[in-house]
């Protein structure tokens, strides 16, 4: 009767053993620290999974160490990653259309950008994603402002003559347009050009100034305020054919997990500027809070530079810069 017993005990725990070692594994590339926004992100999604009992993992792979900032949309779109957090401007050089989703003065606050999320300027970009083979999981914009090594930075004429990092080619075309020189690289390379004097200015998400200690090596900064000229997109995406691999009960834990990190997203994101002032000026840094006056005219710029650039660039970009206008 022991040996039966010990037997049946034996078996079930084989069973168990089994059925731990054929959970579906999901891994998550992203560039920024566990201390981020965008991570926090992520591991909500990968703990609500987790708790749903499906048979799911995710497991996150932070601060660049799988892949390069820049490097994870293509592998995304081949099936060889699964999964990542990324600001979508970075993949504008394979799908022009999502520059888009990085243009001076076209999101006003966060509660415009959750709008444009759910619009059918938002659908036309999903369509663009699904011939990648990805699909959105989180929706998020996050907002950011200037910070200048040496000044404040709050209009145009500010910036001429310096060397400025933008993040996306967008902003690039509208520093360029007001008379800066361009030095392109991830939010995660800013302290270091600017530690060796390679910058003297640069743009980017609020927490990203705050997780990469951008105040440690400027003067003088601009957060997001009442009115914000840096809005950028920067959604969890999957392989769109790895979730549609997956089990109904793993498909629906993922978009119940996504759902609530959604919401999240977007109250912390308003956190975040106000977060980063405080960051800032309890540092010494020296705030400079843009004008509505100072934003017309970077807008005006824009529409000179970035958005005219865009529409002769992309064969439906007008008809897609008209959708997202049409979002108020």
């Amino acid at each position: 009767m022991k040996k039966t017993l010990y037997a049946a005990v034996a078996g079930l725990a084989l069973i168990a053993s089994g059925a731990t070692a054929q959970a579906e594994e999901l891994r998550l590339s992203h560039q920024w620290s566990t201390k981020d926004v965008r991570h926090k992100v992520a591991q909500m999604v990968a703990d609500e999974v987790a708790a749903a009992d499906v048979d799911l993992e995710i497991k996150i792979f932070p601060s660049k160490s799988l892949f390069k900032p820049r490097e994870q949309y293509k592998p995304l779109s081949r099936g060889q990653l699964d999964m990542t957090v990324l600001p979508l401007s970075y993949a504008g050089g394979q799908q022009p259309a999502y520059n888009l989703t990085l243009m001076p003065g076209l999101v006003k606050n966060h509660d415009h950008a959750a709008r444009l999320s759910e619009s059918p300027f938002m659908d036309a970009i999903e369509e663009k994603m699904a011939d990648d083979d990805v699909m959105v999981l989180v929706h998020g914009y996050l907002a950011g402002g200037f910070a200048g090594k040496d000044k404040c930075i709050t209009k145009p004429e500010d910036v001429k003559g310096l060397q400025t990092r933008a993040a996306g080619k967008a902003f690039e075309q509208m520093l360029a347009g007001a008379g800066a020189s361009i030095a392109s690289m991830a939010s995660s390379e800013i302290y270091n050009a600017m530690q060796t004097g390679v910058l003297n200015a640069a743009n980017t998400s609020s927490s990203s100034f705050v997780s990469y200690r951008i105040f440690e090596q400027v003067a003088c900064y601009t957060p997001a305020g009442d009115v914000a000229l840096w809005f950028m997109y920067q959604p969890m995406l999957i392989n769109k054919s790895r979730f549609e691999g997956l089990t109904e009960e793993q498909q629906q834990a993922l978009l119940d997990a996504s759902a609530k990190a959604q919401a999240f997203y977007l109250e912390e994101a308003k956190k975040e500027d106000e977060a980063s002032r405080k960051v800032f000026a309890d540092n010494g840094v020296e705030i400079a809070d843009m004008t509505e006056e100072e934003f017309q005219q970077w807008r005006e710029l824009a529409k000179e530079t970035s958005y005219k650039a865009f529409v002769e660039e992309v064969p439906e970009g007008q008809e897609l810069l008209d959708l997202a206008l049409a979002v108020e």
